[in-house]
């Protein structure tokens, strides 16, 4: 089975929610949070032993292409691909179908987030293999991450009412569900089935193609008119294509639809998605007053902030503060507001401000 193995880690975002450390050209999946591997390298770290490395293929964008070929020596550096446009997860995950379908027409592909962290690793891996070897029988293979609070961001995915975390056999997928508001979300939490989505999905090659082909013909037209990847003109015919694709996640655009959708409905495997610097604050070391830094920090008074800078930072009376010093710019926020930093974001989108972008 693992010589048809093959894994897409998708790194083409831009980590606006990081900002000011992620930028267009370092962003969220290239920076180093916790210990000294960035998110990317800690991704491919904890599947290569699942999948070698030589099998291994990353979508990103022209910013971040190079920096990623650059901390990811072991993957071949033609398999570091740059999208010529934000396209959502339907054309790339299409593109990478059409990739390895033209080297292995036996190809069974895993779908992982660059910039996601595991902690359990060892269990996570014990999971990937059984998804993988679901995904030779079946259309669509997913994993559902246990719920740990009620959750408003994610998508949930709907199992049999009689669902136990941490089976190895795969289940019928019963529905998935859009993002919630609060008072759904906490029901989902308290039936016990609906499992958080966490965007991995394993199936084959072909069968990406296929329902490609059933549910968006326009994706599926373009991305079939590219030549083999290695040929001179893939790249010139890629920009060309690329961009005329519609912009949609590949939830909505295959797998709601498809037939035959099974999962896993996974125990503990310590993930997070990373979302915010809400998140660094919530998985780093603390000290007795539940300050986190990453630098030296010096605190009076001083309880639940996060520090991220390269300077010596003090603290004199303030709480649930995260600060980042760059070369260039200062964020003070409150902690419980880290997800509007996007919002800032977008201000210097609108300004023109490149150089801080």
């Amino acid at each position: 089975m693992a010589n048809h193995c093959y894994g897409l880690i998708m790194a083409g975002g831009r980590g606006t929610r990081f900002w000011p450390r992620s930028r267009k050209r370092n962003a969220k999946q290239v920076l180093r949070f916790f210990g000294e591997r960035s998110l990317i390298q800690q991704t491919v770290d904890r599947l290569s032993a699942v999948i070698p490395p030589e099998n291994m293929w990353v979508v990103t964008n022209d910013f971040l292409q190079q920096e990623i070929r650059r901390q990811l020596p072991e993957v071949p550096k033609r398999q570091i691909i740059a999208e010529p446009a934000q396209r959502n997860t339907a054309p790339c995950i299409g593109l990478a179908a059409h990739i390895l379908a033209g080297f292995d027409p036996e190809a069974v592909m895993g779908v992982f987030p660059a910039d996601h962290l595991i902690l359990k690793e060892a269990r996570f891996r014990s999971f990937v293999r059984a998804a993988f070897k679901a995904a030779e029988t079946n259309n669509v293979v997913v994993l559902g991450i246990q719920p740990r609070w009620a959750e408003t961001g994610y998508g949930y995915i709907e199992f049999p009412k009689n669902v136990l975390p941490g089976g190895n056999t795969p289940i019928a997928v019963s529905s998935f569900r859009e993002k919630p508001d609060a008072r759904v979300a906490k029901q989902f939490v308290e039936r016990g089935h609906f499992f958080w989505n966490a965007g991995m999905f394993f199936w084959k090659a072909s069968t990406v193609l296929d329902l490609m082909r059933h549910h968006q013909p326009k994706i599926a037209t373009l991305l079939a008119g590219l030549p083999h990847v290695h040929k001179k003109s893939f790249t010139k015919k890629l920009a060309e294509a690329y961009p005329l694709c519609d912009n949609i996640s590949v939830d909505y655009a295959i797998i709601e639809k498809a037939q035959a959708v099974v999962g896993f409905a996974l125990d503990d495997i310590g993930w997070n998605d990373v979302g915010s610097w809400e998140a660094v604050y919530d998985l780093a070391g603390k000290d007795g007053n539940g300050n986190a830094s990453r630098g030296e920090l010096l605190a009076e008074n001083s309880r639940g902030n996060y520090v991220d800078a390269r300077k010596p930072v003090a603290l004199v009376g303030v709480e649930n503060l995260v600060i980042v010093d760059t070369a260039d710019a200062l964020l003070v926020a409150k902690r419980g507001s880290a997800q509007d930093v996007s919002k800032i974001v977008k201000v210097l989108d609108e300004k023109g401000r490149e150089e801080l972008l």
